[in-house]
């Protein structure tokens, strides 16, 4: 079976060693392994069927899975206003029947690896916890229906960019996320999924123990299609008819061989749940693309010569208008801040992006706002728990939240399934 290697962005670069975790002699083990931690990272292979794959992933990380799910149920029954119990309900009525054959019998198969190490997690905690993200889009949407111009309680996710051509240093495709999340629930970010399915296509994607999808979105696979994406801000819309979105982020990771494929999984039962901008690579064609999936708005770019960026601001103004209530007038507005950082790094680097460059970018404290070395709420590594300000709409002042983790690749990276990756 085919060892990839991820660097870490703090300290030395480090391969992880790839050890069995259990000499159990189930059968649907023989394929799957772990590695002890390392550097905040722990890396697991997967691989056969969907069950099987399923069984795999709750089998060795049952202790991580039980500790996410706490986090995810304490942040989300705190944020939402319902409990844990209201939450397993919207996830058995609204999101579970339509969640397909393959990706049901592979969360039964984590809830059945999770029984044979004692765990009492069953499937709708694990549906439950994989739709965490886009749960605040079906209540923000049920209160809109009661009442217009309720403010969204939706996150703010990340900072991203991609480029190539004339931007990059060797004329390839470089990209790079970092992942913002309150703390709680980020902390938690720090598992490294290397899944051979047996349909689709061999990826990798950094994700949070029990989810199925990476659920902030990095990713790549062995069709040489790099993915990643930021929240679109201060979105409201949500299809209760519609697929799940992270049934869609995953099918896409594992399905689509070029943006074209991208582009129509995702749109593909859009419910509008975890709105996001896009930002898709095709190394074999050195081509990129940015993709604002709005529930009714949606958007594609591409370019063989330039950048996309994402810092949770909506692109398309009618989109911004009719589907966000985010302030696109307001010079201030910390994402907007976030973007004219990004421009700025694009224009100081054209022509020599590269993954020590993406380091940089997605380690960034510049303000650009006030023009100083300042963590805070407007910087591209966000640090809500510096700012006296928090972040409006998500985060009260000192927010216990901000970047948590961050991830680089070049297209030779992703033609390996590699990519540079630091937490802390």
């Amino acid at each position: 079976m085919p060892v990839h290697r991820v660097s870490l962005l703090a300290g030395a670069a480090a391969v992880f060693c790839l050890v069995a975790y259990a000499a159990d002699s189930d059968p649907r083990l023989h394929d799957a392994f772990r590695n002890p931690a390392s550097n905040g990272w722990t890396y697991v292979h997967l691989a056969g069927s969907p069950r099987d794959i399923g069984f795999q992933h709750g089998y060795l990380l049952t202790p991580e899975i039980e500790d996410a799910q706490k986090a995810i149920e304490l942040e989300s029954v705190h944020e939402l206003k319902h409990s844990w119990q209201d939450l397993r309900q919207v996830s058995q009525t609204v999101l579970l029947p339509h969640v397909p054959p393959e990706y049901r019998q592979e969360l039964g198969g984590i809830a059945e690896g999770l029984k044979a190490r004692g765990s009492r997690l069953d499937l709708l905690d694990l549906v439950t916890m994989n739709a965490y993200m886009e749960l605040p889009y079906f209540y923000d949407e049920a209160k809109e229906k009661q009442a217009k111009g309720v403010p969204s309680s939706v996150g703010e996710h990340c900072s991203a960019f991609i480029a190539t051509g004339s931007y990059t240093r060797d004329g390839k495709i470089v990209v790079g996320h970092n992942n913002w999340s309150d703390y709680l629930t980020g902390s938690r970010w720090k598992v490294i999924f290397d899944i051979a399915p047996e349909s689709g296509h061999h990826f990798i994607m950094d994700g949070v123990p029990g989810l199925i999808h990476s659920g902030d979105d990095f990713g790549m696979n062995d069709a040489g299609l790099v993915i990643t994406e930021t929240t679109i801000a201060d979105f409201h819309g949500f299809d209760p008819n519609g697929v799940p979105e992270f049934v869609r982020a995953r099918k896409a990771m594992q399905y689509s061989a070029s943006i074209d494929d991208f582009v129509r999984i995702m749109k593909d039962g859009n419910n509008g749940g975890y709105a996001n901008t896009w930002l898709i690579g095709d190394t074999r064609k050195n081509e990129i693309g940015r993709l604002e999936l709005g529930l009714k708005n949606v958007t594609l770019e591409r370019s063989r010569d330039g950048y996309f960026v994402g810092a949770n601001f909506p692109v398309n103004p009618k989109l911004a208008a009719e589907e966000t209530d985010f302030p696109m007038n307001d010079p201030e507005a910390p994402n907007l801040i976030r973007h004219r950082r990004w421009d700025q790094l694009m224009a100081q680097y054209k022509g020599k992006i590269d993954v020590d460059a993406g380091k940089k970018f997605e380690t960034d404290h510049y303000d650009a706002l006030t023009k100083e070395i300042d963590p805070n709420e407007r910087t591209l590594c966000g640090h809500i728990d510096k700012s006296s300000r928090g972040l409006k709409g998500w985060q009260d002042p000192f927010g216990a939240a901000g970047a948590v983790e961050a991830k680089v690749a070049d297209a030779s990276m992703v033609q390996t399934l590699s990519f540079a990756a630091g937490a802390g």
